[in-house]
């Protein structure tokens, strides 16, 4: 596939995808229930999902790369989300009642980022980064660069040491490449996403840790593509342009391409699709999300580079 084709096949991906996944939402699907609290039953299940979709189309907006009806769309699914989170108040409450966890800041940078701001929870965030027991907490290393990435885009951050904390992760220390599995697969490349904020700072990623991907993303693509796990071969397309080598996912692009249905939909991996379209959405919603963020940083770094994180007007 040349790099022409490349390009065609990630505009095409990312907004058949992003129509897809708008659809889901547009007819009632991925909803809260009536009556939902902060007490989440299942954040996998709603929650999550909400801001892994205004991860998609807070990116697409920053980088300005669709075309005038996927902006529309990324827009109004955008407006969706938000007001779904009650404007930002449930994710304030949440962070409110359950001051150790990182979710509501990490799902509200998603919104901040497209103009969307919540004045209470970033003053809650800000107070709460100078309590020792919030910054003593023990999660892995890149939830801890999501959080920090989190605050460096919302304009929170104070000194943050991106290299020790880049450090701390499995791609930190450039490892035997062929002892990564599929749940580390997964922490390299939110790493990567971190370090960089989705691409918009290449130079974030420690030039080892580039260097050590360039050498070894081609062979983890060659493993996954002959599994078909789509959704970690969208992740890892992101990473190759992250660390500009778009071209060690040409054959990656071409499969995807193939296992796109004519509805957008892209499968998660091999298995049989249900027909079922709210199990469709819990199954492959987050493949989409992938789809449109792979493609979207793809043609961003071929257009010319990223806006940096700067926001969008709501």
């Amino acid at each position: 596939m040349t790099g022409t084709a490349v390009l065609q096949a990630a505009q095409q991906l990312s907004s058949g995808a992003l129509r897809w996944l708008y659809g889901c939402y547009e007819n009632g699907l991925g909803r809260f229930p009536d009556g939902a609290t902060i007490d989440l039953a299942d954040p996998n299940n709603v929650y999550k999902p909400l801001g892994e979709a205004a991860l998609a189309t807070g990116l697409l907006l920053r980088e300005g790369v669709g075309g005038t009806e996927d902006s529309r769309i990324a827009r109004d699914l955008l407006d969706l989300c938000w007001a779904e989170l009650r404007e930002g108040d449930l994710l304030y409450e949440r962070q409110l009642r359950y001051p150790l966890m990182t979710d509501p800041l990490e799902v509200y940078v998603h919104f901040a980022r497209a103009g969307f701001r919540h004045p209470r929870l970033e003053e809650l965030v800000r107070s709460l980064a100078e309590v020792r027991s919030v910054r003593a907490m023990e999660i892995l290393p890149n939830r801890r660069l999501a959080a920090a990435n989190a605050r460096r885009v919302i304009g929170l951050s104070g000194h943050t040491d991106w290299p020790a904390l880049a450090a701390t992760t499995w791609l930190g220390a450039t490892p035997e490449p062929w002892m990564i599995d599929w749940l580390t697969a997964y922490h390299v490349t939110h790493t990567v996403f971190h370090l960089t904020d989705w691409g918009a700072r290449p130079d974030g990623l420690p030039a080892p840790m580039r260097d050590y991907l360039h050498d070894w993303l081609p062979a983890w693509l060659e493993v996954w593509l002959e599994n078909g796990e789509w959704d970690l071969i969208g992740e890892l397309l992101i990473v190759a342009t992250c660390i500009g080598a778009p071209e060690a996912g040409a054959a990656a692009w071409a499969a995807l391409a193939a296992a796109q249905r004519p509805d957008g939909l892209v499968p998660r991996d091999t298995r049989p699709v249900p027909e079922d379209p709210a199990k469709q959405l819990t199954d492959h919603g987050h493949t989409a999300v992938v789809t449109v963020v792979a493609g979207v940083v793809t043609l961003a770094r071929a257009l010319g580079g990223t806006q940096g994180g700067a926001p969008v007007a709501a």
